[in-house]
């Protein structure tokens, strides 16, 4: 009985939201666009990741288009957005149902920029796990690399660099695929990427 209560008082609570939405949809009165959002490159030895929090819901139309540029060293010939829920790549060659919130980024010469957050909240623990996992075969860890929350692990998979930690509750991941070049250079720009996604991600 409790159960079929719970149902219908959540049934009456969409139904009121889906209501006040199409009311204000009804509103004739033009809304201001939002500003085009853009970004300062910052490198992550510069930015303190102690004191900010992400929320674990979707980004990527806060992310600065300046910043995709400098990410992908170029203009992004193509973009994919995923949400909670929705099949995406979850991993190098794997396609699944999403748990989290994502975006992508690739330019005409195959360079890709990517950042996610998991949807669901991550312990310290399962932080652990992760940051380990980020770390299997075929990648290895960058020694040296600035912090990206706590914990948190810099990776490079074969042309991948990437950053992964832990703020707060919520799982960031920020990666730029790019072949060739300087690995220092890459990882800086990797670093300055990443900044851009934890801003765009800030609660």
């Amino acid at each position: 009985m409790l159960e079929h209560m719970l149902l219908r008082a959540m049934a009456a609570v969409l139904a009121t939201l889906a209501a006040a939405a199409a009311l204000t949809g009804c509103d004739d009165q033009e809304q201001p666009e939002e500003p085009t959002p853009s970004a300062v490159s910052t490198p992550l030895t510069d930015f303190s990741t102690d004191d900010i929090t992400i929320t674990r819901a979707d980004f990527c139309s806060r992310v600065a288009p300046n910043a995709v540029e400098e990410a992908l060293g170029g203009t992004a010939e193509s973009s994919e957005t995923y949400a909670n829920g929705d099949r995406a790549r979850v991993a190098a060659g794997v396609h699944d149902v999403a748990h989290e919130y994502g975006c992508t980024w690739k330019a005409a010469d195959g360079t890709v920029a990517r950042a996610w957050v998991f949807a669901p909240p991550v312990t310290v623990e399962q932080a652990g796990a992760l940051r380990k996992a980020a770390t299997g075969k075929g990648c290895r860890p960058l020694r040296g690399a600035p912090a990206y929350g706590d914990p948190s692990v810099a990776v490079r998979c074969g042309s991948e660099t990437s950053f992964h930690g832990l703020f707060g509750d919520a799982w960031l991941s920020c990666s730029v695929e790019a072949a060739g070049g300087d690995r220092t250079a890459l990882l800086d720009r990797t670093g300055r990427w990443c900044v851009t996604v934890a801003q765009a991600a800030a609660a």
